[in-house]
């Protein structure tokens, strides 16, 4: 905030010697006159007359003296208000969402959870859920986005992120509304016969590694697409536009209007929660632990 020429000055002008100062400031008496020649070039006056006894401080020098006692002094109280401010200034997580990966759920949880009173600020950042962008997305989680809420039933997502699972998602089936099967209200096994299944392919998640086992050695009348780990908007226009089927969520079902989510007879679930950094910054874990917290009541 201020220059340690000044504070030297002041140190001088108060114990009136050089070498005095040089013991208080714990540097050397040469330190101690080079800063003070420098003091006085830059004010462009003599501040202190150096005597056989020590030093004094010129009219100038008692003039400024005041001047720098002062200045100082509202440094310090600068420096007091800010860190005040800072503590008591509200800490912004960043929560991502995009059509696919919404963060309603987490932001209507937090409302039930935040009287007012927690020092926690939400900021919503949207993102893409193209492929592209995902990965650049969970590459750089923590820096522009602190986390955002979605399946979460990834290999790799577990080993590279933090997962808090909120909610175990349904899978479901999608169908086009002029579809055949889109006017049930609950599809089973057979239904599925000769159509195409658009499925994630095979590695990532074991609960689709799972379904598309089961698919392959006891359903082999349903043909399985396979499609990349990272769902979009343009896999249900294919689906749509192709006139097949494919594996969803229930909580996708209002994604696209062109598009029907109808419940089947299985038992597969997928995990849905918070994704976050491996080693996120103190707020954010602040803020997942007493999500947590909540949730485990």
């Amino acid at each position: 905030m201020y220059s340690r020429e000044l504070t030297t000055f002041i140190s001088v002008a108060e114990q009136g010697s050089f070498l005095k100062a040089s013991k208080e400031l714990y540097i050397t008496a040469a330190s101690v006159m080079n800063q003070i020649n420098k003091l006085e070039s830059n004010v462009g006056v003599k501040l202190i007359e150096r005597t056989s006894q020590g030093t004094q401080l010129t009219a100038a020098g008692r003039s400024f003296y005041k001047d720098a006692k002062k200045i100082i002094k509202q440094s310090e109280q600068a420096i007091a208000r800010t860190r005040q401010i800072a503590r008591n200034e509200k800490q912004a997580i960043r929560i991502g969402t995009s059509i696919l990966r919404p963060c309603k759920m987490l932001v209507d949880l937090w409302s039930k959870i935040d009287d007012g009173t927690l020092p926690v600020a939400i900021r919503i950042i949207p993102f893409d859920d193209s492929p592209a962008s995902m990965e650049k997305m969970l590459e750089t989680l923590g820096k522009e986005i602190d986390c955002f809420v979605g399946p979460c039933d990834s290999l790799t997502w577990k080993e590279r992120y933090n997962i808090l699972v909120l909610k175990q998602g349904e899978c479901c089936i999608a169908v086009p509304r002029k579809h055949r099967l889109a006017r049930k209200e609950k599809l089973k096994w057979s239904d599925l016969d000769g159509e195409s299944l658009m499925l994630v392919k095979r590695g990532d998640s074991p609960v689709l590694n799972r379904l598309r086992d089961e698919i392959e050695t006891k359903h082999p009348k349903i043909n399985i697409l396979n499609i990349p780990h990272f769902y979009d908007t343009n896999i249900f226009n294919e689906c749509e536009q192709m006139g097949c089927i494919m594996e969803t969520l229930d909580i996708w079902k209002d994604v696209h209007p062109s598009i029907v989510t109808i419940p089947m007879e299985w038992e597969y679930t997928m995990p849905y929660g918070i994704v976050y950094a491996k080693q996120p910054s103190e707020q954010v874990q602040a803020f997942i632990n007493i999500i947590q917290d909540k949730c485990h009541r």
